[in-house]
Protein backbone atom coordinates (compact mmCIF):
# COMPACT_ATOMS: atom_id res chain seq x y z
CA UNK A 1 0.00 0.00 0.00
CA UNK A 2 1.47 3.28 -1.06
CA UNK A 3 -0.07 5.87 1.23
CA UNK A 4 1.46 9.28 1.51
CA UNK A 5 2.43 10.52 4.95
CA UNK A 6 3.67 14.11 5.02
CA UNK A 7 4.55 16.44 7.89
CA UNK A 8 1.58 18.78 7.27
CA UNK A 9 -0.94 15.95 7.55
CA UNK A 10 -3.29 16.36 10.54
CA UNK A 11 -3.72 13.08 12.41
CA UNK A 12 -6.19 11.74 14.94
CA UNK A 13 -5.23 8.56 16.80
CA UNK A 14 -7.98 6.42 18.33
CA UNK A 15 -6.73 3.64 20.60
CA UNK A 16 -8.86 0.62 21.50
CA UNK A 17 -6.76 -0.04 24.60
CA UNK A 18 -8.50 -3.30 25.55
CA UNK A 19 -7.92 -4.78 22.10
CA UNK A 20 -4.20 -4.01 22.11
CA UNK A 21 -3.79 -4.99 25.76
CA UNK A 22 -5.32 -8.44 25.21
CA UNK A 23 -3.35 -9.03 22.01
CA UNK A 24 -0.03 -8.21 23.71
CA UNK A 25 -0.92 -10.29 26.75
CA UNK A 26 -2.05 -13.33 24.74
CA UNK A 27 0.70 -13.23 22.11
CA UNK A 28 3.67 -12.11 24.20
CA UNK A 29 2.74 -12.17 27.88
CA UNK A 30 3.54 -8.46 27.96
CA UNK A 31 2.06 -4.98 28.15
CA UNK A 32 1.99 -2.37 25.38
CA UNK A 33 4.27 0.66 25.29
CA UNK A 34 1.55 3.00 23.99
CA UNK A 35 3.86 6.02 24.01
CA UNK A 36 6.24 4.33 21.59
CA UNK A 37 3.37 3.13 19.40
CA UNK A 38 1.97 6.68 19.09
CA UNK A 39 5.40 8.21 18.44
CA UNK A 40 6.19 5.74 15.65
CA UNK A 41 2.81 5.73 13.89
CA UNK A 42 2.67 9.50 13.86
CA UNK A 43 5.65 9.45 11.46
CA UNK A 44 6.47 13.12 11.99
CA UNK A 45 2.95 14.29 11.16
CA UNK A 46 0.85 16.81 13.13
CA UNK A 47 -1.00 15.18 15.99
CA UNK A 48 -4.37 16.80 16.53
CA UNK A 49 -5.51 14.37 19.21
CA UNK A 50 -4.66 10.92 20.58
CA UNK A 51 -7.40 9.25 22.61
CA UNK A 52 -7.24 5.92 24.42
CA UNK A 53 -10.55 4.27 25.23
CA UNK A 54 -10.10 2.47 28.54
CA UNK A 55 -12.07 0.53 31.12
CA UNK A 56 -12.21 1.21 34.85
CA UNK A 57 -12.69 -1.54 37.41
CA UNK A 58 -13.94 -1.42 40.99
CA UNK A 59 -10.42 -1.99 42.34
CA UNK A 60 -9.06 1.07 40.54
CA UNK A 61 -5.73 -0.69 39.85
CA UNK A 62 -5.62 0.78 36.35
CA UNK A 63 -5.21 4.38 37.60
CA UNK A 64 -1.41 4.25 37.19
CA UNK A 65 -1.86 3.11 33.60
CA UNK A 66 -4.19 6.04 32.88
CA UNK A 67 -1.67 8.48 34.36
CA UNK A 68 1.13 6.96 32.26
CA UNK A 69 -0.94 7.46 29.10
CA UNK A 70 -1.62 11.09 29.95
CA UNK A 71 2.10 11.70 30.65
CA UNK A 72 2.91 10.75 27.04
CA UNK A 73 0.15 12.98 25.66
CA UNK A 74 -2.62 10.42 25.24
CA UNK A 75 -6.02 11.56 26.46
CA UNK A 76 -8.14 8.88 28.16
CA UNK A 77 -11.86 8.26 27.96
CA UNK A 78 -13.08 5.85 30.59
CA UNK A 79 -16.04 3.55 30.93
CA UNK A 80 -16.91 1.30 33.85
CA UNK A 81 -16.61 -2.45 33.44
CA UNK A 82 -20.11 -3.93 33.31
CA UNK A 83 -20.65 -7.12 35.30
CA UNK A 84 -23.89 -8.98 34.60
CA UNK A 85 -25.93 -11.20 36.95
CA UNK A 86 -24.43 -14.42 35.57
CA UNK A 87 -20.91 -13.10 36.12
CA UNK A 88 -20.33 -12.18 32.47
CA UNK A 89 -18.24 -9.04 31.95
CA UNK A 90 -18.49 -6.52 29.13
CA UNK A 91 -16.20 -3.65 28.31
CA UNK A 92 -16.84 -2.23 24.88
CA UNK A 93 -15.83 1.14 23.45
CA UNK A 94 -16.38 0.44 19.72
CA UNK A 95 -19.30 2.84 19.31
CA UNK A 96 -17.65 5.61 21.35
CA UNK A 97 -14.44 5.37 19.34
CA UNK A 98 -16.41 5.39 16.06
CA UNK A 99 -18.48 8.44 17.05
CA UNK A 100 -15.34 10.37 18.05
CA UNK A 101 -13.55 9.46 14.79
CA UNK A 102 -16.56 10.58 12.72
CA UNK A 103 -16.93 13.79 14.75
CA UNK A 104 -13.25 14.67 14.36
CA UNK A 105 -12.95 13.61 10.70
CA UNK A 106 -13.57 17.11 9.25
CA UNK A 107 -10.63 18.44 11.28
CA UNK A 108 -8.08 15.77 10.33
CA UNK A 109 -6.56 14.24 7.21
CA UNK A 110 -5.68 10.82 8.59
CA UNK A 111 -7.47 8.63 11.12
CA UNK A 112 -5.37 5.99 12.83
CA UNK A 113 -7.30 3.23 14.53
CA UNK A 114 -5.10 1.36 16.98
CA UNK A 115 -6.96 -1.95 17.05
CA UNK A 116 -7.21 -5.21 15.17
CA UNK A 117 -10.98 -5.46 15.55
CA UNK A 118 -12.85 -6.19 12.31
CA UNK A 119 -15.91 -4.42 13.72
CA UNK A 120 -14.26 -1.17 12.63
CA UNK A 121 -14.55 -1.98 8.88
CA UNK A 122 -17.82 0.00 8.43
CA UNK A 123 -16.17 2.96 10.18
CA UNK A 124 -13.16 2.71 7.86
CA UNK A 125 -15.41 2.69 4.79
CA UNK A 126 -17.45 5.64 6.05
CA UNK A 127 -14.38 7.76 6.82
CA UNK A 128 -12.83 7.01 3.43
CA UNK A 129 -15.93 7.52 1.29
CA UNK A 130 -17.80 10.27 3.12
CA UNK A 131 -15.07 12.23 4.87
CA UNK A 132 -12.16 11.71 2.47
CA UNK A 133 -9.87 10.62 5.28
CA UNK A 134 -6.90 8.36 4.89
CA UNK A 135 -7.53 5.54 7.36
CA UNK A 136 -4.75 3.52 8.92
CA UNK A 137 -4.88 0.63 11.36
CA UNK A 138 -2.19 -0.39 13.81
CA UNK A 139 -2.17 -3.66 15.72
CA UNK A 140 -0.44 -6.97 16.24
CA UNK A 141 -0.96 -8.64 12.87
CA UNK A 142 -1.39 -12.14 14.28
CA UNK A 143 -4.53 -11.03 16.11
CA UNK A 144 -5.88 -8.57 13.52
CA UNK A 145 -8.95 -9.11 11.38
CA UNK A 146 -7.98 -9.82 7.77
CA UNK A 147 -10.97 -7.72 6.67
CA UNK A 148 -9.67 -4.71 8.59
CA UNK A 149 -6.25 -5.09 6.95
CA UNK A 150 -7.95 -5.32 3.55
CA UNK A 151 -10.02 -2.14 3.91
CA UNK A 152 -7.60 0.34 5.52
CA UNK A 153 -5.30 2.50 3.42
CA UNK A 154 -2.29 1.37 5.46
CA UNK A 155 -1.70 -1.29 8.09
CA UNK A 156 1.16 -1.21 10.58
CA UNK A 157 1.89 -4.66 11.99
CA UNK A 158 3.36 -4.32 15.49
CA UNK A 159 4.44 -7.98 15.33
CA UNK A 160 7.17 -7.01 12.84
CA UNK A 161 9.13 -5.21 15.56
CA UNK A 162 7.20 -6.41 18.63
CA UNK A 163 10.00 -5.92 21.18
CA UNK A 164 9.92 -2.19 20.39
CA UNK A 165 6.27 -1.93 21.47
CA UNK A 166 6.22 -4.22 24.50
CA UNK A 167 6.97 -3.72 28.17
CA UNK A 168 7.91 -6.66 30.40
CA UNK A 169 7.61 -9.37 27.79
CA UNK A 170 8.39 -12.91 28.77
CA UNK A 171 11.80 -14.16 27.68
CA UNK A 172 10.00 -17.07 26.08
CA UNK A 173 7.39 -15.21 24.05
CA UNK A 174 6.04 -16.81 20.91
CA UNK A 175 7.76 -15.85 17.67
CA UNK A 176 5.56 -17.83 15.29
Amino acid sequence: MGVIKHKEQRVGIFIDAQNLYHSAKNLYGAKVNFGQVVKDILSGRKLVRAIAYVITTESGEEQGFFEALEKVGIETKTKDLQIFAGGAKKADWDVGLAVDAITMAPKIDAVIIVSGDGDYVPLVEYLQMNEGCQVEAVSFGKSTSSRLKEFVDDFTDLDVNAHRYLIGQSRFWKRS
